[in-house]
């Protein structure tokens, strides 16, 4: 099997298209927590190809041969799976709680390769 990166992302637009931030606090809540089981149950479902569970990401920092800076990016989340190709793991994302429930925007899916021997 294959390892793979799955990076959450979320825009400002993929969250005001959603109605998130219109909800009334009660319905927000009710979402939050079918969104939270929904997220679960997708988790128990492909347990057994998550290699690491990942979790929420925070602010970004950015070092180059500049130095060291603040940066944004898209990047909301993470976990790493594992697969037998890049399109079976891109499969297992489909209608994904972090975008079907959350106003989040999309997952991006790579294989993380070898580093090239010397």
């Amino acid at each position: 099997m294959k390892k793979f990166l799955a990076v959450y992302t979320g825009t400002a637009a993929a969250r005001a298209k959603s109605g998130w931030d219109r909800m009334d606090a009660k319905k927000r809540d009710q979402a939050q927590a079918a969104g939270m089981q929904a997220w679960g149950e997708w988790m128990a479902k492909n347990a057994a190809r998550i290699v690491d569970g990942g979790g929420p990401l925070g602010k970004t920092k950015r070092t180059s041969k500049d130095g060291i800076a603040d940066a944004t990016n898209h990047m909301a989340g993470y976990v790493i799976i594992e697969a037998a190709s890049l399109a079976a793991a891109a499969k297992l994302f489909t209608n994904h709680p972090h975008f079907s429930i959350f106003p989040g925007d999309a997952v991006e899916i790579m294989e993380c390769l070898p580093v090239p021997e010397a």
